[in-house]
């Protein structure tokens, strides 16, 4: 008779197969609270950068881009509007001081000149008539005064010899009152026509000296006038490069309106734009430093702008003494503007782990050189090379500066050749 065999649930193969999953679930465990759970990180060597801290001298600075300007900019505003009849210059030219560079028309401005011409004319008219007229009636009042003089002198001789006639009975009384009056009428008459002769020079001294004033005031205007219409021809006010040039003949441009501008080609500054971080400790006398081959060039701050614009400000900089050969407007150069004196500082290189940390933290080799601790540490100034260290470490210590975008929050660092 058959018997029922069972069919055995645990067999070597399966039992063999379930502890080679606990032994590798057992190791991963293993793995993860060995390395992970106790914040560690294996790490090559040749992947991290070790660098050693050192007390050196230090100066920090910042780099900056300056960009290559002429020392001065001239820019053409048009004093007058109108159309644009000529073009003498292209642009681009160099130009001297009062070279012509285009001419504008301007229909109402010459209709304007021509107005005020005519009444300075009619005004220069009208002073020579009263000049006449003041001549012609003085002399009419001195021929009045002359007769009037004359006439005094003949009754004055008369009536004094009336007078020695009445006295011995020559002639009669009638006679010697007739002379005595018409000779007092005479002495009257005299003593008017000098004050007329006073009141009328003295009318005709105003009367010219107003007709003068308002030929002045038309002649100014007409000055005026023609100092505008001569502004129809726009000239370099100084030698230098002509720039920008915004004409076309035929076009109407109205006053103010620019046209170009003029560099002035005897210097060259450098127009640098500096993060707003910056502003307070930017100033006038600051130096920095442009490196062209082997030559060091100096240059000074001369203007600091103060407007922030898009998260920077500018600054007008200048070569101190000698300027780099070849160099163009336009130009881009990389300059580094150093923020205070040098001075003796515990320093470390610059890396990628302070943008990780914010410089609170670094991790610091152990003597063997197998390991390297989190570390608390306060950085202070900065360049471009250097990280100034004010606390956490010192002198002689190394320390792992590379990006630590990759370790997390690990405390440790196992360092594997």
């Amino acid at each position: 008779m058959d018997r029922l065999i069972e069919k055995k649930k645990w067999t070597v193969k399966r039992i063999s197969f379930i502890a080679a999953i606990f032994l590798f679930a057992a190791l991963l465990v293993l793995m993860v609270f060995g390395t992970f759970g106790k914040s560690r990180l294996n790490v090559d060597n040749e992947r991290i950068t070790i660098a050693g801290v050192s007390q050196s001298n230090f100066r920090e600075f910042i780099p900056v881009t300056g960009i290559i300007q002429p020392v001065s900019t001239i820019y053409l505003d048009l004093q007058e509007g109108g159309r644009i009849e000529e073009i003498f210059v292209e642009d681009g030219a160099v130009v001297t001081h009062g070279q012509p560079i285009l001419r504008l028309s301007n229909t109402d401005l010459e209709l304007s000149l021509t107005n005020q011409e005519t009444q300075v004319y009619n005004l220069l008219a009208q002073v020579q008539i009263a000049q006449n007229g003041a001549r012609q009636n003085t002399i009419n009042k001195l021929t009045q005064s002359i007769d009037v003089e004359n006439q005094l002198i003949e009754a004055e001789r008369i009536y004094k010899m009336n007078k020695q006639l009445f006295a011995s009975n020559v002639v009669a009384q009638q006679e010697y009152a007739e002379s005595e009056n018409y000779y007092n009428y005479l002495l009257k008459k005299k003593e008017l026509m000098t004050e007329i002769l006073v009141q009328d020079s003295i009318a005709s001294t105003q009367q010219l000296q107003q007709a003068e004033q308002s030929y002045k005031g038309a002649q100014n205007g007409l000055t005026l006038m023609r100092g505008k219409f001569a502004d129809l021809t726009v000239s370099a006010p100084v030698e230098g490069q002509l720039t920008s040039l915004d004409a076309e003949i035929g076009q109407s441009k109205s006053k103010g309106e620019r046209i170009g501008q003029i560099d002035v080609l005897s210097g060259f500054k450098v127009r640098v734009d500096v993060d707003e971080h910056y502003i307070s400790r930017i100033y006038a006398g600051l130096e920095g430093q442009y490196q062209q081959g082997n030559t060091t060039y100096t240059l000074t701050i001369k203007k600091v702008y103060t407007q922030v614009t898009s998260g920077s400000f500018a600054v007008d900089m200048e070569f101190n003494g000698k300027t780099p050969e070849a160099i163009r407007r336009g130009q881009t150069l990389q300059i580094r503007i150093a923020l205070g004196d040098e001075a003796e500082a515990l320093i470390i290189p610059r890396g990628g782990f302070y943008q990780h940390t914010g410089g609170n933290w670094i991790f610091k080799v152990s003597d063997d050189g197998k390991k390297a601790y989190r570390t608390p540490v306060r950085i202070g100034r900065q360049n471009p090379d250097y990280y100034e260290v004010l606390e956490g470490l010192q002198p002689g210590d190394r320390v792992i500066v590379n990006s630590y975008e990759n370790y997390g929050d690990i405390q440790e660092l196992i360092i594997k050749n």
